[in-house]
């Protein structure tokens, strides 16, 4: 069964291994109904009990986080998101994300759509970068919404991954879901949550390959979940890829974002080039 820690964490994703500790300090686990300590060896059919204590109130706080503009009207903001940036703020982590950074920008955002996700319709993992539309009014966010839910809104990306892959043009169709085995992480199982990337070679680039990656559905960690299923891991993703000298976080960048607008119903599509970490691994293969 191994320690108490170890199976709290990985039976409860949601939970953080500081949040769960914290929890066992303060006797809020018990096991046959003593408070018990981390490193407790559990045995078959131990009881354990978790009492959760009342959320804490989160004070989002407005913080000068520089990032890039591209687009803003009335109704929606298109930034390109820098990479290191989460989101969005969750309990123990209200500070340094990008809703830090959007209400400084834009003080009317501050309460809207939730005090934790105010104008937030969509999100990109902390360590990509790339286009997001934000949301600035009711009207606009049902809007973006159920553009999303129909499928119209149009996502790509450009990926680096290990390997010369073949074919040079296809789809990855499999369902993702969380992993057995770490549930933590995501995979492709067989009960997950139907999922599909479209993809298309652009180079290839000494024992590597430049993908362009537009994606079907909105699935967690999708893009990094299906090239790893298939043998070809996006380079330098640390959780389902594999670690490299090239670059200190993985190659994944959102440079294509197209929907319409909210009011007016006019198609639009954004484009961002590609940040200088990124350039400068593809320079380091050689690609100019």
């Amino acid at each position: 069964m191994g320690r108490l820690d170890k199976f709290l964490s990985k039976n409860y994703p949601e939970l953080t291994r500081t949040y769960i500790q914290k929890l066992i300090e303060n006797g809020s686990v018990t096991v046959n109904g003593r408070a018990a300590r981390a490193a407790l060896q559990l045995k078959l059919k131990d009881l354990i009990e978790i009492t959760i204590p009342p959320p804490e109130p989160v004070v989002v706080l407005p913080e000068d986080i520089p990032f890039e503009i591209v687009y803003e009207d009335r109704d929606v903001i298109v930034i390109n998101k820098p990479a290191g940036l989460t989101v969005h703020p969750a309990p123990g982590h209200a500070s340094h994300t990008l809703v830090n950074a959007l209400i400084k920008r834009f003080p009317d955002l501050e309460g809207f759509g939730g005090s934790m996700r105010p104008g937030i319709v969509h999100r990109l993992d902390k360590d990509t970068s790339g286009l997001m539309v934000i949301v600035r009014n009711e009207m606009a966010r049902q809007n973006l919404i159920n553009q999303f839910k129909s499928r119209s809104v149009k996502k790509c990306y450009m990926v680096l991954v290990k390997g010369k892959l073949e074919p040079s043009k296809g789809a990855i169709d499999a369902p993702i879901g969380r992993d057995p085995s770490d549930r933590k992480r995501m995979a492709v199982v067989s009960k997950g949550r139907n999922a599909r990337t479209d993809y298309r070679v652009l180079k290839y680039i000494d024992g590597y390959t430049l993908v362009e990656a537009n994606i079907q559905t909105g699935r967690t960690h999708q893009i990094r979940v299906h090239f790893k299923a298939i043998g070809y891991p996006v380079v330098g993703d640390a959780v389902y890829g594999v670690k490299s000298s090239l670059i200190k976080r993985q190659f994944l960048h959102a440079c294509y974002l197209e929907f319409t607008l909210p009011s007016g119903n006019l198609l639009r599509a954004f484009t961002c080039e590609l940040p200088d970490d990124l350039k400068q691994a593809l320079k380091t293969l050689g690609w100019t």
